[in-house]
């Protein structure tokens, strides 16, 4: 079962705001030290290049800095730092008019796309088995593991998980790639439960199509 419940901010996290609020830039480099590269590859989800990713990363550390006498300790700081690049991203990549409204972007109805390819079960007017599986996903329990954890594979991985909607490349990026729970995403991206459970096994359900067309050659040959 997925984990909902909201994380408050820790003795860590307020002792770190109140470094923070006295000026400690050992406490400020620490965290970008160990925040950047994830907030960087959140950036870029949104803007256009690297360069503008990174001045989006910069504008929001200073958005951190600014509101940090806002902070009251009710999502965990790291909770509360990445709503603030997102929100910053939002604002830069609808400057360059790069995608549509995020109003939109983030819809998740069922209705509007389907979690599975309609293609992969069988039509409704089949004399057999009619919206079965016409070919039921396929198991990698004879995969190799050296297959599956190869450089080659995890690369694979990547290019389709940069190859999602941005709504789904986020939330699967903030699960899966940086280990997220539901709720640290769904409060730091401030959608509801409902749309990040759906974004994201739509973008499972992506990833791992593609991996069934990378892995499905070698499947074959050592079966």
């Amino acid at each position: 079962m997925s984990d909902t419940r909201s994380r408050a901010a820790t003795q860590q996290d307020l002792a770190l705001v109140e470094a923070l609020r006295a000026g400690d830039e050992t406490a400020f480099m620490m965290l970008v030290e160990r925040y950047q590269p994830a907030m960087l590859r959140i950036a870029l989800m949104y803007v256009s290049t690297r360069a503008v990713a990174e001045d989006v990363v910069q504008d929001a550390w200073v958005g951190v800095l600014k509101g940090l006498d806002g902070f009251e300790g009710r999502s965990s700081l790291r909770t509360w730092i990445f709503r603030i690049l997102v929100n910053t991203a939002k604002t830069r990549g609808q400057r360059e008019a790069r995608s549509v409204p995020f109003s939109s972007v983030w819809a998740a109805d069922p209705e509007v796309e389907p979690s599975v390819d309609p293609d992969r079960f069988l039509p409704l007017g089949h004399p057999g088995s009619p919206g079965r599986w016409a070919e039921p996903p396929l198991g990698w329990a004879s995969t190799p593991e050296e297959r599956l954890l190869s450089k080659e594979t995890l690369a694979e991985v990547s290019r389709a998980i940069d190859a999602l909607p941005p709504n789904q490349r986020e939330v699967i990026t903030m699960r899966d790639v940086l280990g997220w729970t539901s709720a640290d995403v769904r409060n730091a991206l401030d959608i509801s439960e409902t749309n990040q459970r759906v974004l994201l096994h739509r973008a499972r359900a992506k990833v791992r199509r593609a991996l069934e067309g990378y892995l499905g050659p070698e499947r074959e040959r050592t079966s």
